[in-house]
């Protein structure tokens, strides 16, 4: 490595991008074209510097794997950041067992640690947890300590493990400070008011109020039942019946629980779960059928008792019933959720972090650009969707998951 590139690479690991860049701005050997790319990804300029990484990778010569390794790492991280997912995992999982058998071991992790915050940006909670349990976070350099817990404290937050989240905010916290890394700084201050935040709207009685997270996981983890808006489930104590998947089913349990300790009308009920104000007698026999499969379902936590006008909720247990709304009504809340990270997000990346069609997403962000609450950059392949920050309440209840509260 001549001395040109070996003070380029010290004055991009001092942060100091622009006398990197000045190093070796007029070469275009291998080294110089990565070290360019990482450069340019400092400053932001994410598509550029791809571009100069792609190129560094396939320049790089049949003896150099190890240097085509970190470049597909790198490359890799840029393009989470773009939120572009649409390219295969192999390459970077072939990247990794190189680095490790070159016994490069901060990158193979540099290369976990990004496979775990695609998981996460796609609500793959599971999968992401996985991966940070056989991280060995401790041997990592600071800047990466700090990304690592980070990362490890929105998994927590995610899951409503508060006290975990916690914990791994102050030891990222820590890291950041011996680190001396401003982005990192901000990066946990903003995830620590998160915590202080509104994360859910409390329906009980017919009275509503807002709950920061640490009441949420509170509340979940109370022998109270909870018909939980937010993950469209129900829960009491350890138990946790999932209904993500039964719409119907969940349209109508929230709909009894709203009204609780009161009963509903069946032709409210109609409306609520067929979203139809024009029904017949078909209508009150599919909704005698959604009913019985509903009994069935959350019998280990409540029954549902006819009454003369309509059905009524009624717990096992001698508890109240709640209702967990999310703070932001309608079906385009994950979507908002999304899109205010401050990070374009093209349809198609949406369409994979929510499991949904990519026409569904085009659909839903016509309705909100429409409304003024998103904005589209580019044209074409290009675009781009952004949403103003949304910092009057934490968005950790609105993103997509994958995975069952446990």
């Amino acid at each position: 490595m001549d001395s040109l590139i070996t003070a380029s690479a010290r004055a991009l690991a001092a942060g100091d991008t622009l006398n990197a860049l000045k190093h070796v701005a007029l070469r275009d050997d291998p080294p110089a074209l990565a070290l360019r790319g990482i450069a340019m990804a400092q400053l932001g300029e994410h598509a550029r510097a791809r571009e100069l990484l792609r190129t560094a990778a396939r320049r790089f010569g049949a003896h150099e794997d190890l240097s085509r390794a970190r470049c597909i790492v790198a490359e890799a991280e840029i393009a989470m950041i773009m939120r572009d997912f649409g390219t295969s995992p192999r390459a970077l999982m072939t990247a990794m067992t190189t680095l490790e058998a070159h016994g490069d071991r901060a990158n193979a992790m540099q290369g976990r640690l990004i496979t775990a915050r695609k998981h996460l940006l796609l609500g793959r909670l599971k999968d992401a947890e996985d991966i940070l349990r056989q991280l060995d976070i401790a041997s990592l350099a600071l800047p990466l300590v700090a990304v690592a817990e980070l990362t490890v404290a929105e998994l927590s937050l995610r899951l409503l493990r508060i006290g975990d989240a916690q914990e791994a905010l102050a030891r990222a916290q820590k890291a950041a400070d011996r680190a001396q890394v401003p982005v990192l700084h901000q990066e946990v201050l903003e995830a620590r008011t998160a915590f202080n935040r509104p994360a859910a709207r409390k329906i009980h009685k017919g009275e509503e109020r807002t709950l920061p997270l640490d009441e949420v996981a509170t509340l979940l983890a109370s022998d109270t039942l909870v018909i939980d808006a937010c993950r469209h489930g129900l829960v009491s104590g350890e138990t946790w019946l999932p209904l993500a998947r039964r719409p119907i089913l969940f349209a109508l349990v929230r709909a009894l629980a709203e009204a609780w300790p009161n009963d509903v009308d069946r032709s409210a009920l109609i409306a609520c779960a067929f979203r139809t104000r024009h029904f017949d007698e078909s209508h009150r026999v599919r909704l005698r059928v959604e009913i019985g499969r509903l009994r069935a379902l959350i019998a280990p936590l409540a029954r549902i008792e006819a009454t003369e006008h309509g059905f009524l909720l009624r717990p096992n247990k001698q508890c109240s019933v709640v209702l967990l709304a999310p703070p932001v009504d309608g079906d385009e809340g994950a979507l908002i959720a999304l899109l205010s990270d401050g990070v374009p997000w093209s349809t198609s990346a949406l369409a994979l972090a929510l499991g949904a069609s990519q026409r569904t997403v085009q659909r839903a962000l016509a309705a909100l650009e429409s409304a003024g609450q998103v904005r589209s950059i580019g044209r074409g392949r290009a675009q781009r969707w952004l949403a103003p920050p949304l910092t009057e309440f934490t968005t950790i209840l609105l993103l997509p998951v994958a995975l069952s509260i446990t």
